[in-house]
């Protein structure tokens, strides 16, 4: 196997804007430029934001949960043969409830040179515009579909003493803050939805506060839930 100083190609991790097209480093725009072909969650989802900073005649290939296990090694050939190789998802850090995961194990795996680029998340952004504390928290991704896992790891993060962190649907938001409410009314909740975005908003309150809201506001767009257990 080949050690990663003899490789020339090499395969970089970089993040995308969560929203603001302008949320995007220097460095991420120059690995954008010189890669010899960019792979996308969605290409057709992508493209707005590579014309939008004047990245163009890149070859676009996929990268998605239903293809990245038999993408990764067509990758991981084209950077052992010489390629730098760029690796974007929709919005935010590849690899956090978004494809990646499997491309940097198989770089792992097989010595591949690869870069991850900092940026862009919306899981930090939301902690810091939550104003519960940043110390300790916990990730956990999109809740399940499923009622009774749903009350378990909101129960599971309220327990811990740090803040939780989720992904939620604005279908789900209203249902999963009953079952919230039912867990600990008292619960300090934020839900901060579109972030960076022109209808950015957080709605900050006990569990059973920002439940009323939500039940007279159903919301739309994209949705970071964070809870913390009382004072």
């Amino acid at each position: 196997m080949d050690s990663p100083s003899e490789i020339s190609g090499r395969i970089v991790i970089v993040p995308t804007p969560i929203g603001n097209l302008g949320d995007i480093t220097l460095r991420a725009i120059e690995i954008l430029k010189s890669a010899d072909r960019i792979a996308c969650e969605d290409t057709r989802h992508s493209a707005p934001l590579l014309a939008h900073h004047g990245i163009t005649g890149k070859t676009l290939v996929s990268l998605h949960e239903h293809n990245e296990a038999r993408r990764a090694p067509e990758l991981v050939a084209a950077a052992r043969s010489g390629e730098t190789i760029a690796v974007i998802s929709d919005a935010g850090m590849p690899g956090i409830s978004d494809p990646g995961y499997r491309l940097a194990q198989a770089c792992i795996e097989n010595s591949i040179p690869f870069e991850v680029l900092p940026g862009p998340s919306a899981v930090t952004t939301a902690l810091i515009g939550s104003g519960f504390p940043c110390h300790a928290f916990r990730f956990g991704g999109f809740l399940s579909v499923k009622s009774g896992k749903r009350r378990a790891a909101l129960t599971s993060a309220l327990e811990s003493g740090e803040t939780g962190i989720f992904f939620e649907s604005p279908h789900r938001i209203v249902s999963t803050l009953e079952i919230l409410t039912e867990v600990d009314p008292a619960a300090r909740v934020c839900v901060a939805r579109e972030l960076t975005k022109k209808f950015e908003t957080y709605h900050r309150g006990a569990a059973a506060e920002v439940l009323g809201h939500f039940k007279a506001h159903p919301p739309k767009g994209e949705i970071v839930l964070l809870v913390h257990a009382a004072e």
